[in-house]
This record gives structure tokens, C-alpha cells and sequence, in this order.
């Protein structure tokens, strides 16, 4: 088994132990306790504060992108309108997604070192008139953190759905999805909540059940399930009572220290991080410092080094980070210091891993 002494990946991070030893637990059929479903209720409860939202929080067996899928697939027809706003892989890649369900697609695309600037989203809206509008919130491939409460009113004016990716935000920095009129808001167990990658979850809006309803989507991804299926005791497959006792531990040790205290935790470590890295003159990707997520820290490759040389190094020091898609493939790196790896000590090892390599 492949373990490293430092690991900064961005995700799946490294579990900790009080997470992997729920999985000890021998537990019956989800399909008939009534202990697994109180417990379903507890998590509910649990990502509803984390997340910010009176809205019903589907947990589903799947890892993050089956959320992704489901919930578009769960709202959107062949034919129908979707604006994607883009500033990243996911953002883009979300956008070829609803292309590749037969839906008509508009991109409002900015570059992967900005942030989303809503102005060109409202012009757009409102002469393609989506029904869909996607956004992320952190683009782990290239560190930006969107903002999400602008393009959240424009949709609100144009009555569009409103879908967010926050997978690898929620938990490190507010989401707020109430506040910013999120009508689906997806999330993953692999990021700040530490956990396998075997959970998917899904913010849903009233608005967002009705064409929920209408759409009538069926398959293992789909939504529409979840709506009662709880409350039924009756769901459309055995569910991960492990995964799910998992994220019971890990949401009571977020709330139990405190959003705004988890918060600035992942700012502190980010500042420290981005700070050592221009000590050692390797810039930061994006520049501009003020968009760039607490959760992740993408930087370019130094000068004279190529990225399989730099990973294979930190590798052999017992330190791993990850490389970068798309058009920063090779040419950014990334530090995920996001959930148990929003750790000052662990960052201080991985910096000083780095410094010692680049000499």
C-alpha cells in the first residue's frame, strides 16, 4: 500500500484515523435498520449547517462527480438550455457534459488565472435565456475561488436553475447556499471532509424538485429517489452505512470546532503556504493572489525543472502533491491543504521538503 509521509494532494486527501476506524464496524442492511436511517437524518442535519441551507441534502453511494451527473441529468432534456460559466477544467467540463445530453450549450468562458466577473454572465443570460446555469466554486486544477452570489441573482431574475460545484470549497471556506440562491449545490466525501471518495451529495432548492419532477430522470444517479426516499424508509439501492457513519465522525469534528475556526484555519495555512512559495521565487498561479481558493494553491512549475522531474523528487523526500489538466498539464502544481490537510506542522514539512530540493 502507497503511503506518503507528507501528503498535500488536492483531494482525495489523506483520511485520519478516527475516519478509517468507523469502517471497522460490522453494521446490517441499510435497506432495513432504522438506526441507518436515523443516522442519514443526523448527516442531513450536519451538511445542511455546514452548507448554509434549509434545503433537503441528498447523500448518495458514488464518488463526487456522480453528483455532477445526476443532477444534471435529473433537471435537463434533450433540447433545452444550459449556460455554462467557465474559469477552469470543471467549469468548462461541465459544460461538455450537458452537451453530450443533447442540450443546447452556451459557454461564457473566462481564463484559467480569473475569477468569474458576473456582468458578461447577466448579458448572457438574458439573451440566451438557460434554463440551467452551471458554475464552480474552486477550480482545484488551477486554485481560483468564483464568487457565487452575483450569478446566484441573476439566475433568480431570469427564474434559471442555479447549479454549483463547491466539492472542493465546501467546509474550508462559507458556501452559503441559501444566501447565494444555489438550487443545486454539489459536494463530494473527498475533499475537506477527509473521507473516501465514496459519497456524493446534493443541495436541493424547492424549484429544483419541481423539474426534478418534471424531468422524471430514472437511473442510478438520479434524484428524484432521494425526494421521499428517506422518509419512505425505502431507497433505490443498498446504501454505504460505513461511508455514511464515516460522515457522521467527520461532520461532528467540523461543527464541534467551529466553522469560522475551520475557516481560518485553511486561510492561515493557505497564506503560509503561498508565502514560502514566493520565498523560493516560484510564482503563484494565478497572480492575482485575491482569487485564489483557501483550500488549494496552484503554482508554476520553477524554472529549469519539468514536472515529472519535481514530482518524482518530492516524491522520494515522502512528499506528494498534484500536477494539473487540460492547458496547465505540466506547467502547474498544486498543494491541496484542504480538510485533514489544513494542518500548519504538515504544510511547514511539505515547504521545507521543497526548498531543499530546489536548493
Amino acid at each position: 500500500m502507497q503511503t506518503y509521509r507528507i501528503p498535500l494532494v488536492p483531494g482525495p486527501v489523506s483520511v485520519p484515523e478516527a475516519l478509517r476506524a468507523v469502517f471497522q464496524i460490522d453494521y446490517g442492511s441499510a435497506d432495513l435498520e432504522e438506526e441507518f436511517f436515523n443516522l442519514y437524518a443526523e448527516c442531513e442535519h450536519g451538511l445542511q449547517t455546514m452548507l448554509g441551507t434549509q434545503n433537503q441534502v441528498t447523500i448518495q453511494s458514488g464518488e463526487g462527480m456522480l453528483a455532477l451527473w445526476g443532477a444534471l441529468k435529473s433537471v435537463i432534456r434533450p433540447g433545452e438550455r444550459v449556460l455554462a460559466v467557465a474559469t477552469g477544467v470543471f467549469g468548462y467540463g461541465i459544460g461538455e457534459m450537458a452537451r453530450q445530453m443533447g442540450a443546447e450549450v452556451e459557454i461564457v468562458g473566462f481564463g484559467y488565472d480569473q475569477a468569474i466577473d458576473p456582468e458578461p454572465v447577466r448579458e448572457a443570460v438574458r439573451r440566451f435565456r438557460p434554463r440551467l446555469v452551471t458554475a464552480v466554486h474552486c477550480e482545484t486544477p488551477s486554485g481560483v475561488l468564483n464568487p457565487l452570489h452575483e450569478v446566484g441573482e441573476i439566475c433568480r431574475e431570469s427564474n434559471a436553475l442555479y447549479y454549483v460545484d463547491f466539492v472542493a470549497s465546501a467546509g474550508g471556506v462559507p458556501v452559503d447556499v441559501d444566501i447565494n440562491s444555489i438550487d443545486l449545490g454539489l459536494l463530494g466525501s473527498q475533499k475537506v471532509l477527509s473521507l473516501l471518495p465514496d459519497l456524493s451529495m446534493v443541495t436541493a432548492s424547492s424549484r429544483a424538485w419541481e423539474i426534478v419532477g418534471e424531468v422524471d430522470y430514472a437511473g442510478y444517479d438520479a434524484l428524484k429517489p432521494w425526494r421521499t426516499g428517506w422518509h419512505d424508509r425505502y431507497l433505490p439501492y443498498t446504501h454505504n452505512w460505513h461511508a455514511l457513519a464515516s460522515l457522521r465522525v467527520a461532520l461532528d469534528l467540523l461543527l464541534d470546532e467551529g466553522l469560522d475556526r475551520a475557516y481560518a484555519r485553511h486561510a492561515g495555512v493557505a497564506a503560509y503556504c503561498r508565502q514560502r512559495l514566493r520565498a523560493m521565487n516560484i510564482r503563484l498561479f494565478p497572480a492575482n493572489e485575491s482569487v485564489s481558493s483557501p483550500t488549494v494553491t496552484a503554482a508554476l512549475v520553477p524554472e529549469g525543472w519539468r514536472w515529472e522531474r519535481l514530482d518524482a523528487m518530492m516524491r522520494t523526500h515522502g512528499m506528494v502533491v498534484g500536477g494539473s489538466y487540460g492547458p496547465l498539464a505540466g506547467k502547474v502544481f498544486r498543494i491541496g491543504h484542504m480538510g485533514s490537510q489544513a494542518n500548519m506542522t504538515l504544510v511547514q514539512q511539505g515547504m521545507d521538503v521543497l526548498a531543499e530540493i530546489l536548493g
